[in-house]
């Protein structure tokens, strides 16, 4: 059960500006970040002590997520990734998962697009995720194309280890590497969710520093939609925001007392 007897959000006048305009909107869109996933002790990729600082210090960690050089050297990015990637299973979902799909559930929310690969929405309960980065429940092999699930490979990889198809050809996550396409699929419904569709979108978690998701918020606000900003650091879209808030518990705490309402 949520806790959020106490929420300060609650009573902050501006939020109560923002239910007024949270129930009057039509079509939301929610795009997470990074933010998101450190709550549930995932690290950060950039933040300090986070994945991309805590492991190959001497390491760029841009090079070792770099698909030619996965290509090359397949054995580095799974000693890399073997302890958060392939053991999403020692994480679960928080508040914000929670939160999001529960309003998913009461039609608050329409859509949820991700820059997270931990598949904790979905564990939350809200299935239909659009994820920019891929996701680790899919992989293929390199050589034959064969694809493999998670529970395939996690036993494998999550010890360190290159999994291996049958062919012999290293069996890569369906995570988009730097030097490849982001899915072209994802990309052009995020042009139609955020570019003509929504009337509200929420930002939860995201620096937005990361193209292209950076822009779907922005390509909101181009076409009228409010712009509502969580996040605890500030973001090059902060001026573009209507509504920005800095702490993701308290503002879903707060969140949840406003669907109990609806409710009611």
């Amino acid at each position: 059960m949520l806790d959020y007897s106490e929420a300060p959000e609650v009573f902050n006048p501006k939020f109560e500006l923002f239910e007024q305009r949270l129930s009057k909107s039509r079509y939301i869109a929610v795009l997470t970040g990074a933010g998101v996933s450190t709550m549930s002790g995932i690290p950060d990729f950039r933040g300090t002590g986070g994945i991309y600082t805590s492991k190959y210090e001497h390491m760029d960690v841009e090079k070792i997520l770099n698909i030619d050089f996965f290509n090359t050297h397949p054995e580095i990015f799974y000693k890399w990734a073997a302890d958060v990637w392939f053991k999403l299973e020692n994480y679960k979902p928080n508040i914000v998962h929670e939160t999001v799909a529960r309003m998913g559930r009461l039609g608050v929310i329409h859509e949820v697009f991700t820059q997270n690969i931990d598949l904790l929405h979905q564990a939350a309960g809200f299935k239909e995720i659009y994820e920019v980065h891929g996701s680790p429940m899919h992989n293929y092999c390199t050589s034959c194309h064969k694809h493999y699930s998670y529970e395939q490979i996690a036993p494998i990889a999550s010890q360190g280890k290159v999994p291996y198809c049958s062919c012999h050809g290293v069996i890569k996550p369906d995570i988009v590497f730097y030097g490849e396409m982001l899915n072209p699929h994802t990309l052009q419904k995020a042009e139609e969710i955020f570019g003509r569709r929504c009337d509200m979108c929420m930002v939860l978690g995201s620096s937005l520093n990361v193209s292209p998701a950076n822009q779907f918020p922005y390509m909101a606000v181009q076409q009228g939609s409010t712009l509502v900003i969580v996040n605890a650091q500030e973001t090059p879209l902060d001026d573009y925001a209507t509504f920005r808030f800095n702490d993701l518990n308290q503002t879903c705490q707060a969140l949840n007392k406003y669907l109990d309402k609806k409710e009611k």
